[in-house]
């Protein structure tokens, strides 16, 4: 093997790692955890942050793989995952079951180093994940449902990483994420509704590209918004936000709901696909604001 082809083959391999570990997605998860270990510290410890990025990263590329060895079949059904690595023949399912276990094990022993419940709710992450959400797309729309549990945790676990404790601050940033994942998550599953029919994956709540949907949507949104700005009133400890920083926030959320109503509106992929993309961009911008917040005012 010359230079070259040994470059492409390195390439490949980590091209693969990153694609069985969702690397994008395990990363902006990261991101969802360390602002919350900000918003919940008085003095940041960077070894603990470095602690919480690792674990969580494993945590997340371990969930992502095992989903990836379950639904392998399924993957190869649909134009968007048939060129994962394990349908197209590049990784076999051994590999990536090692891949998942080494990382679940990394994953829950670094946030044990942290604090138990830290690494109690990276290992509950993992397994309802796995275990239910993954099982669940094809047999009912609650999939999505029980898949917002998993998906809130993250930006919840970097504050009780944070304090070793769980109280109605990291039940307010949990809160949060989980309202946030159903518009997030139906406007994916609109956009692609043709492609996950064909895995049998019903993600939209009424099972179809409906009003009743659309009107679900915009529905989560509203509870999205009203969630995001309850630290301003003084009832989430001390979990606060100001006004300036509530108004950014609420603007943000009408934002989003714009976009929401604008499904309802044109009931069409391209709609749906634009509050996907503004969903993505509405809770990054919102926990960097909930931070930023903390930390000037």
């Amino acid at each position: 093997m010359n230079r070259s082809e040994s470059s492409l083959s390195i390439h490949a391999i980590v091209s693969d790692f990153k694609e069985i570990t969702k690397m994008r997605l395990s990363l902006s998860v990261v991101f969802s955890s360390l602002a919350g270990y900000l918003l919940g510290v008085t003095a940041v410890d960077y070894v603990t942050l470095i602690l919480l990025a690792l674990g969580g990263y494993f945590m997340v590329g371990a969930s992502n793989a095992f989903n990836q060895i379950i639904e392998k079949d399924l993957d190869a059904l649909m134009v968007r995952t048939r060129n994962r690595p394990i349908p197209a023949g590049r990784m076999t399912v051994s590999t990536a079951f090692w891949i998942a276990a080494i990382f679940t094990l990394l994953g829950i022993v670094i946030l044990y180093t942290i604090n138990k419940q830290t690494a109690m709710f990276g290992a509950i992450s993992i397994f309802l994940y796995t275990c239910v959400y993954t099982p669940l797309k094809t047999k009912t729309p609650l999939a999505v449902f029980v898949g917002a549990i998993p998906g809130a945790i993250p930006f919840m676990l970097g504050w009780v990483a944070a304090t070793d404790d769980f109280g109605i601050e990291p039940g307010t940033l949990f809160a949060l994420q989980f309202f946030w994942q159903f518009p997030h998550f139906w406007a994916i599953g609109w956009f692609l509704f043709d492609d996950y029919e064909k895995a049998g994956f019903y993600m939209l709540p009424t099972g179809k590209q409906d009003k009743g949907t659309a009107v679900q949507t915009i529905m989560y949104t509203i509870w999205t918004i009203l969630v995001s700005i309850i630290p301003v009133f003084g009832f989430t400890g001390a979990l606060q936000l100001s006004v300036i920083g509530a108004i950014m926030v609420l603007l943000l959320g009408l934002w989003m709901l714009y976009f929401a109503v604008r499904l309802f509106n044109k009931m069409t992929e391209k709609a749906a696909k634009q509050l996907m993309l503004v969903s993505v961009s509405y809770i990054s911008i919102v926990q960097l604001v909930y931070v930023v917040d903390k930390f000037i005012s």
